[in-house]
């Protein structure tokens, strides 16, 4: 017998975009100068503050460039009474004011430095992996969008 009087529910993150390997050889191949070139494009439009907006939307679309990573979403399941229900949305972020106050004191100049360091371990084999994560953060570090 089904006891109907209560719910369970989990949480899961999903993580989305193609595998390890199909990622390194995308960042390889494309990546690689192709972000290089959406990072300058962004920072452009960043320091000439009318296109900020849209310098900042490309930087939070790093991860999708560099490494063909989507952003991240939660799945809740919840089982009750009425049955099973699975419901997907975006990870909350933080307050919109605590981030564009960290962006204007600290997320713009240690984001530059941050993706000129990522785009340096790239250069090598054994800074691959490092590259790739740092690239994965970058909106992260930029405003402290969760992706």
């Amino acid at each position: 017998m089904i006891d109907t009087s209560s719910s369970a529910s989990t949480v899961q993150v999903k993580r989305g975009g193609p595998g390890c390997l199909i990622s390194v050889l995308w960042f390889i191949f494309i990546g690689s100068w192709l972000s290089l070139i959406w990072t300058a494009i962004a920072w452009v439009l960043i320091i000439l503050i009318i296109p900020m907006p849209l310098g900042l939307v490309m930087i939070n679309k790093l991860p999708r460039i560099a490494t063909l990573r989507e952003p991240s979403s939660k799945l809740v399941t919840t089982i009750d009474a009425a049955g099973v229900s699975v419901q997907e949305s975006s990870l909350a972020q933080p307050p919109f004011v605590l981030r564009a106050l960290y962006f204007v004191l600290i997320g713009w100049w240690l984001s530059a430095i941050w993706l000129v360091v990522a785009w340096a371990a790239s250069v090598s084999l054994i800074g691959l992996p490092l590259a790739i994560w740092m690239y994965n953060r970058v909106p992260a570090v930029t405003t402290l969008r969760r992706y």
